[in-house]
């Protein structure tokens, strides 16, 4: 990657490094310091280099028919040996609460038993609740809870799996993900907040707020984990784990602002990105994980490595030609803790670096400083096990509640032809499809396992789409034939016949649960089955009801052509089935909002924030036409928006507009309404976007209610990345929109064009 070095006035300098200053919780000033420098004076270089080495838990495991418990001998050589210092994963499927406690105590027992007493970290990936210990509170997956454009809720949910990880005697949750989710075919997507860098920051700091809390050391707070720094999400093939490229210019407007605000936030760790940018492994990339990351974010976290990724600058990506060279570079390039994770091979390349001279001491003291400072704040030296009758809300209705809130704000309507939607409760319903009756395609991967194959074991307690609608009309009004696996059709007929009984057909197409490589696709459409299921059963003249439980927007646009309604469902979680079939049925009044931009053809992926120049010409047949927009969503309400004021016609810098918008429930029914404010900048020295969301506020209105919403705008919110990488705010005429409302203004600046710094 290009390296471009820039020059930073005082005073832009100063504004950084304050905004970059750590909250309460986050650094406890210079006490953690202290200490932690004791602790390293009296370190011996194996010491310091175990405490850099995570390994995942089956090296310390013996699992014997399906039972798996720490192994005494490989666990006291992963100690006593090696000095590890983290462990993380799980073996096989989701454990207990109980069995978590075995597991992690027994690893603490032995960590007391080393010279130095050490606590050994533990970090697992609870992305969307606790995804590895049964019986937890699972929320929707990332994509969904930014459909909610509900920060409170975002809070809710982290807090909430910080305690239950915390239940689990875990404190370092490998969450939120930030990577901004602009290729659908990426099979991570699902993951992320979706494709808006401003979504994305704001929704992923209200999370790592609630896992972290006010004081992370505390029993019901964990540390957060942003990843995966930088621009995993936007791969030239959409496979993971595959090449991008992206200009230093695209990577600061777009990819970096989420990872800016989360270290502002606290963050207290980073997991970096396991591919490479033009080129450059971002494992070996000391531009990225040092000049950037630390010399411009100020992060003084630790940043561990993704699985195996160190090993991976050798066998995949080969820029060394051998293990030893590749623990060199990403060390020196500023990697803290690498996710070994399979044996010890580190450890040892890194002692002999050492001793050669090629890796500094200092170099090395300064990861184990920030290994040791997050232990530190995360209270482990006082607290390596946490107390099982400390958590009585576990798996509790309360919190099972926040999550059915969630999953209802976050399903999406995104057609209601002539309000067939509500259903009446006392009509015949069929249901089908191959989403229709698994919890896989409600929980997505990272649910109980890594593919989340399990899910239907574990949450057999929970609705899938066909038990939720059946418990709510009852099981005599609800008929259910599959029509047809993910990729094959399967007793179509029945289907067929089936639907001439019924009043309307609720057909659940889309995704199977998958993560990371095995979700990889070499074609965005839905598999042909899903959509020949469609067609055949659109031939009925029964309206269909098209349901999309999916991970990523898949093309349907044959199928959805054909139907009365469509609703997202995303990957909701344990309670989605539930929480659609109260909007299907008018117990709940749908308010979610796309995350993404639905694309209608696999060879037109363009975001809305997209180029004038993407708009086409008034006789381009293929300009920019998308089948949902980002920020498309219905309700059973209408409301209207009007009297957008702007509390000055001109901005300058050091200022702040004002802008207000009345926004009033026109229709019969209580409703939630994201109300987002975009703005347009008409002409600036870098072609600029077509409109970029700049806040948003969700508001509940009754029927005949109206609420005036007021945003704050200044500078800053108006700026962008010019073409040798600088943050400016250009001086012109700029558009604020905001439902089908448009105000504009003009920017003065002293200079122009106005800087307002680099980040």
């Amino acid at each position: 990657m290009k390296r471009i070095i820039f020059i930073l006035s005082a005073v832009c300098f100063n504004v950084l490094l304050l905004a970059a200053q750590p909250k309460k919780g986050q650094s406890q000033g210079s006490d953690i310091d202290k200490k932690v420098d004791a602790l390293i004076a009296k370190m011996t270089l194996e010491e310091k280099v175990g405490q850099m080495t995570e390994v995942t838990s089956d090296v310390v495991s013996t699992t014997t028919n399906g039972a798996h418990q720490i192994d005494a001998a490989k666990i006291k050589e992963a100690i006593l040996k090696y000095h590890v210092g983290s462990i993380l994963n799980v073996s096989g499927q989701a454990y207990t609460r109980e069995h978590w406690y075995e597991v992690v105590s027994a690893i603490q027992a032995e960590a007391a038993k080393d010279r130095l007493k050490i606590p050994v970290i533990y970090g697992i990936d609870a992305i969307h609740g606790v995804t590895y210990t049964a019986g937890s509170t699972l929320f929707p997956h990332e994509i969904a809870m930014a459909a909610t454009f509900n920060r409170d809720i975002a809070y809710k949910a982290g807090e909430i799996t910080a305690y239950e990880t915390r239940a689990s005697y875990i404190p370092w949750n490998y969450s939120p993900v930030l990577d901004l989710g602009k290729s659908p075919l990426w099979p991570r997507i699902y993951e992320t907040f979706g494709e808006d860098p401003y979504l994305i920051k704001t929704m992923g700091t209200s999370i790592i707020k609630g896992y972290q809390g006010n004081d992370v050391g505390d029993k019901y707070h964990v540390a957060a984990c942003m990843k995966h720094y930088l621009g995993y999400g936007y791969p030239v093939s959409g496979k993971d784990r595959t090449p991008a490229w992206i200009p230093d210019r695209y990577m600061r407007e777009y990819f970096l602002p989420p990872f800016i605000e989360a270290v502002k936030a606290g963050a207290r760790t980073i997991m970096i990105n396991s591919g490479e940018i033009n080129g450059v492994p971002i494992h070996g990339s000391k531009y990225m994980l040092t000049d950037v990351l630390r010399g411009e974010l100020h992060f003084d976290g630790i940043a561990v490595s993704d699985w195996r990724d160190i090993e991976y600058l050798h066998d995949r990506h080969h820029i060394a030609a051998t293990q030893k060279e590749a623990v060199m570079i990403a060390v020196n390039a500023g990697i803290d803790m690498s996710m070994v994770p399979y044996e010890y091979s580190f450890y040892n390349y890194l002692i002999e670096l050492v001793h050669e001279g090629k890796v500094s001491m200092a170099r090395v003291n300064e990861a184990v400083h920030r290994i040791l400072k997050v232990k530190y704040q995360l209270g482990l030296f006082e607290r390596p096990v946490g107390n099982p009758n400390d958590y009585p809300k576990f798996g509790s209705d309360e919190f099972r509640q926040v999550s059915v809130q969630a999953a209802t704000e976050a399903i999406t309507l995104l057609k209601n032809n002539n309000n067939i939607l509500p259903l009446k409760k006392n009509i015949k319903v069929l249901v089908t499809g191959p989403t229709a009756n698994t919890m896989r395609s409600l929980d997505g991967g990272w649910s109980y396992n890594w593919q989340g194959d399990q899910a239907d074991k574990f949450a057999a307690d929970k609705n899938t789409i066909l038990e939720a609608i059946q418990q709510k009309i009852g099981k005599g009004n609800v008929s259910y034939e599959p029509g047809a696996t993910f990729d094959s059709l399967k007793n179509v007929n029945d289907a067929v016949k089936a639907a001439k009984n019924a009043d309307v057909i609720v057909l659940c197409l889309g995704e199977l649960s998958y993560t990371e490589n095995v979700g990889n696709i070499d074609d965005l459409n839905l598999p042909w089955a899903q959509t020949q299921l469609a067609m055949e059963l659109a031939k009925t003249g029964k309206p269909v009801i098209l349901v999309l439980a999916e991970g990523r927007p898949r093309i349907v646009t044959q199928a959805e052509s054909r139907s009365a309604a469509t609703v997202m469902t995303y990957l909701a979680g344990n309670e989605g089935g539930d929480a659609l079939a109260s909007i299907l049925f008018g117990d709940a009044n749908p308010s979610g909002r796309l995350p993404v931009t639905y694309p209608k053809y696999p060879n037109s992926l363009n975001n809305y924030y997209r180029k004038n120049l993407e708009n086409g010409n008034s006789d381009d047949s293929h300009s920019y036409n998308p089948l949902y927009e980002f920020g498309f969503g219905l309700s059973y309400t209408t409301f209207g928006y009007g009297n957008l004021h702007l509390s000055k016609p001109n901005l300058k810098a050091n200022e702040t507009l004002t802008v207000t918008i009345d926004v009033k429930n026109t229709g019969t029914v209580e409703g939630k309404e994201s109300v987002l404010l975009y703005t347009s900048q008409m002409y600036a020295s870098i072609a600029p976007d077509t409109k970029r969301l700049r806040a948003y506020d969700k508001i509940s209105l009754k029927p005949g209610e109206s609420k005036t919403v007021t945003f704050k705008i200044t500078a800053k919110d108006l700026a962008f990345v010019n073409d040798i990488s600088k943050t400016v705010t250009e001086a012109g005429e700029f558009k604020i929109q905001i439902g089908d409302q448009t105000q504009s203004f003009n920017f003065i600046s002293n200079t122009v064009p106005s800087r307002t710094g680099r980040l």
